[in-house]
């Protein structure tokens, strides 16, 4: 893969586990119920979209 496949794939995913690790940080310091959810659902698009950049990239890139 290209160099700047391989930037936006680890951007995608850097952003999946700063997602995650907010949601856990407000789930154990007892934040609201409500904060956690809508995290823990950006989380998931995120995690939608870094597997779909992932395969696009693998897709362009391989013969």
């Amino acid at each position: 893969m290209s160099t700047f496949s391989t930037l936006i794939i680890m951007l995608a995913m850097g952003a999946v586990a700063v997602v995650l690790v907010m949601g856990l940080w407000n789930l154990a310091k007892g934040g609201s119920p409500n904060r956690s959810q809508s995290l823990m659902r950006m989380r998931v698009m995120l995690q939608f979209v870094a597997i779909v950049i992932a395969m696009t990239a693998l897709y362009f890139t391989s013969n």
